[in-house]
């Protein structure tokens, strides 16, 4: 094993990982809002647009920017706070980034696109049978050029917010939490309690409650985590994670979504717990198929120690 176990290579401090998680959020909301700022500035003179941002700030849609200037203003923090990671993580702990994905120096890409295509193919049977059995629900939003623009965007770029959420809780502070408790479930459940908070300004939040919402995203860290604990490593997860939010943003959208794009479909009415259950037995599914996919042998292994030296 070597992701957890690379961890005591470097320094562990615990204000190392105070010092990196502010840094990086620090640089995401501001270098990373650059573009945004920027828009909102050139706006400031129409009084009825300053109306609207003071009714809902988060509301990047009444700047009355194209969907996919939106999206790349939405993308550009993940990038800005990706890129001060990567550039911390060696003075701060004295790891290498890739150390980061998998406790080596080598990615294992093969790994990252198969869980990509696993996971659409059972994004898109849900989407499927949902559509089937509540036609209602769903209408034809997007069938225009703007389909293929958006499917080209979140290709290129979601892969980046992806992997600035993965490298950040399921890379580097379940490393983290395994170095001050050396055991592997516990960082599997400190990221996903934490990841699931990380959401909790999302719109979906607002629009449905926090303990409606939060679980969803907990449940999510936690099919991660246990993945990335049986891969040893996070390529799988930053694959599923990017072809999760490449799917929504190209196929389906709602009115309460935290990426508002021109997709295929529009979904009328959320059913969160409906969503909560579907998201479980996919989560289920998904370890299940990677088990047979990836031969993993020891399913135990996210309750045992990590030995050190």
């Amino acid at each position: 094993m070597n992701h957890l176990e690379s961890t005591f290579k470097g320094r562990n401090s615990f204000w190392r990982y105070v010092v990196m998680v502010a840094s990086v959020f620090i640089v995401s909301n501001t270098i990373g809002g650059i573009p945004i700022l920027i828009s909102f500035a050139l706006k400031a003179s129409d009084p009825g647009t300053i109306a609207r941002i003071a009714t809902n700030p988060n509301d990047i849609s009444v700047l009355g920017l194209s969907p996919n200037v939106v999206f790349l203003m939405m993308m550009f923090p993940f990038i800005a706070g990706l890129a001060a990671f990567i550039l911390l993580i060696k003075p701060l702990n004295n790891r290498s980034f890739r150390m980061t994905i998998n406790g080596t120096e080598k990615i294992r890409w093969k790994r990252f696109f198969i869980s990509a295509f696993i996971w659409l193919i059972l994004s898109a049977i849900y989407l499927f049978f949902y559509i089937k059995f509540d036609p209602t629900n769903f209408k034809i939003n997007n069938q225009t050029i703007s389909l293929l623009i958006i499917s080209i965007l979140t290709v290129v770029f979601i892969p980046f917010q992806a992997a600035f959420e993965e490298v950040l809780f399921r890379g580097y502070l379940m490393q983290g939490f395994a170095a001050l408790i050396r055991n592997r479930w516990f960082p599997v459940l400190m990221t996903s309690i934490l990841f699931g908070l990380m959401h909790s300004l999302n719109p979906e939040v607002k629009a449905f409650g926090f303990l409606t919402m939060i679980p969803q995203y907990i449940v999510f860290g936690l099919i991660f985590g246990i993945i990335t604990i049986l891969d040893d490593g996070i390529e799988a997860t930053m694959g599923a994670h990017a072809a999760n939010n490449i799917f929504l943003c190209i196929m389906v959208t709602n009115g309460s979504s935290a990426l508002q794009t021109p997709a295929l479909y529009e979904q009328f009415r959320i059913h969160p717990w409906v969503d909560f259950i579907a998201l479980t037995i996919t989560g289920i599914l998904f370890i299940l198929i990677l088990k047979i996919i990836f031969k993993w042998k020891n399913m135990g292994l996210l309750f045992g120690k990590i030995k050190v030296g």
